[in-house]
């Protein structure tokens, strides 16, 4: 049986905790008697039979008929699926959007169904590269639909290519790809790495122009979103599941298909960033010794490119399908039976170590708007209940935090950090008075359409998904971040942790409890 996860009361004879740094890692000793570190729960068992599990669930689905009998000669078939910014790390071949997707087109021939369109739902994100779509969908199912331009990318930009469905009783303007607000069925493909992921979100969101998306990505909703990953409490997914209602009444008939991954995430050598500190071995010793020493003497993008090479060797532990709201009860139960760690009461400071990768940055930069976003917007956010740290309490991040960004990736992400942050900080402020001049460029519209950027409107949307945390805390310090770009954030830089912590007293006094959460693994902590 895989143990749960573990809250572990520091004392004198812990061993230093392992923090991410980026690219790198660092080792910190926490003060005794008033530390805890929270580990996630082990993985549990994958399935075995992963394709029958998938049959199984396209033909017995929850509150809706099975596939194939909705599937006829004649109609508009259209299979959405989930883009490049999740899982993470990307998993070995073959995807599970692969083999689901497979499975639907199988049973589609079967049925007779010649007009297929898949489309990958990008929102305002990227477009994947190729290769990217193949590791997704497998060579097959791209070779025979993106060349004759059946597999392409949702364009939130493209007025022709979009459909207004209506609005919710407050107003909120429902806007999404027409292929799939005209087919006769929409099968959205889905993995759940959080419990954020799925449900109406999927569609609602990921198929939506910038006029759907604005209403909910916004400061207002995002500060009144108390954690992602409990639907209840967001102010996020309220609105999601209102443009649902919308969407059920006016929309196309949706078949959801939602996936679950265990927590296995990293593959050997790299397996002992998984495991508990005082439950290292001599070789996982001389595993992190030798990496850490590597990583210190390697050049930065070599170093990237290394992590971002990671295939995880994470397993499916659940497929369900079927009604979109039944289906996410059933996935969100199963996400929680793997995530949820409980935890005993909020702390004063908050450590997390940032890693080299989040949902934004596959294949690329964790640039500075990143890195806040990652930390306040979803770290701060890996909770049900309370926030682990109180009110007016501290944050304290690692991670290197350079003036480094992708220009083809993340263009208005630049021009954002050099203009909108020398104005505001503020995201009210920002999103009244800079936010549309970004969402209606010319520039970046023409490069989010036509080359590998994202959205101008990004870069805000980042910052809002830390407007919670934002408001929440009262300080952030960011250890071993370059000064000049930490401070340009709003934050307080210091050389090391001894450092931050001495800075943090100014505002939890001197012996504050502190609680380092370590991810990735992934967890929620369920705060009693």
């Amino acid at each position: 049986m895989p143990r749960p996860g573990f809250v572990l009361d520091v004392d004198k004879s812990t061993p230093p905790t392992l923090f991410w740094h980026g690219e790198g890692f660092r080792l910190e000793k926490l003060p005794a008697d008033r530390s805890r570190v929270i580990y996630a729960p082990e993985p549990h068992e994958a399935i075995d039979d992963v394709d029958g599990a998938i049959r199984t669930a396209l033909l017995h689905p929850i509150d809706m008929d099975p596939l194939p009998s909705l599937l006829f000669p004649g109609m508009k078939l259209t299979i959405a699926f989930d883009d490049v910014s999740l899982p993470l790390p990307k998993m070995r071949r073959p995807d599970l959007r692969q083999r689901i997707i497979e499975q639907v087109l199988t049973m589609a021939a079967e049925a007779g169904v010649d007009d297929v369109h898949i489309i990958a739902a990008l929102a305002l994100h990227r477009r994947m590269h190729e290769f990217e779509l193949r590791h997704a969908l497998g060579d097959r199912v791209y070779d025979a639909f993106e060349p004759r331009g059946l597999l392409y990318q949702h364009d939130a930009e493209d007025p022709d290519n979009l459909a207004f469905l209506g609005t919710t009783e407050l107003g909120e303007e429902i806007e999404i790809n027409k292929r799939a607000a005209e087919s006769d069925l929409l099968v959205y493909v889905n993995i759940n790495l959080v419990a954020m992921d799925g449900g109406w979100k999927s569609t609602a969101t990921g198929l939506a122009s910038y006029r759907s998306l604005r209403h909910h990505h916004n400061p207002t909703t995002m500060e009144a979103s108390h954690s992602f990953m409990d639907q209840h409490a967001s102010e996020l997914h309220k609105s999601n599941w209102r443009m649902g209602k919308v969407m059920r009444e006016h929309g196309p008939k949706i078949f959801q298909i939602e996936t679950t991954l265990n927590t296995d995430t990293f593959p050997q050598p790299f397996d002992f960033l998984s495991k508990r500190e005082w439950e290292w071995t001599a070789k996982d010793r001389a595993l992190y010794l030798g990496t850490a020493t590597s990583l210190a003497k390697t050049p930065p993008r070599l170093a990237r490119k290394i992590f971002h090479s990671i295939e995880s060797p994470h397993q499916m532990t659940s497929v369900q399908a079927g009604e979109v709201e039944a289906v996410h009860r059933v996935t969100t139960e199963n996400v929680y039976a793997q995530q949820l760690v409980e935890v005993d009461g909020q702390t004063d400071i908050l450590t997390m170590g940032i890693p080299y990768i989040c949902p934004y940055n596959v294949h690329s930069i964790m640039n500075p708007i990143l890195v806040m976003c990652t930390g306040l917007g979803y770290f701060f956010n890996l909770y049900r209940g309370k926030p682990l740290v109180r009110e007016g309490g501290v944050v304290i991040l690692t991670h290197p935090t350079t003036n480094e960004f992708h220009p083809v990736h993340h263009p208005s992400y630049i021009d954002f950090f050099e203009e909108v942050l020398a104005d505001t900080r503020d995201p009210h402020v920002m999103s009244q008075q800079w936010e549309r001049q970004y969402a209606e460029d010319d520039w970046y519209r023409h490069l989010y359409r036509t080359t590998h950027a994202y959205h101008g409107v990004h870069p805000f949307y980042m910052w809002y998904w830390g407007s919670h945390g934002m408001k929440h805390v009262g300080k952030v310090i960011i250890v071993g971040g370059d000064a000049a770009t930490v401070r340009k954030l709003g934050f307080t830089p210091a050389s090391t942790m001894n450092d931050a912590l001495e800075i943090a007293s100014d505002t939890v006094g001197r012996s504050p409890t502190i609680t380092h959460i370590k991810t990735p693994p992934l967890m929620i902590a369920d705060v009693k």
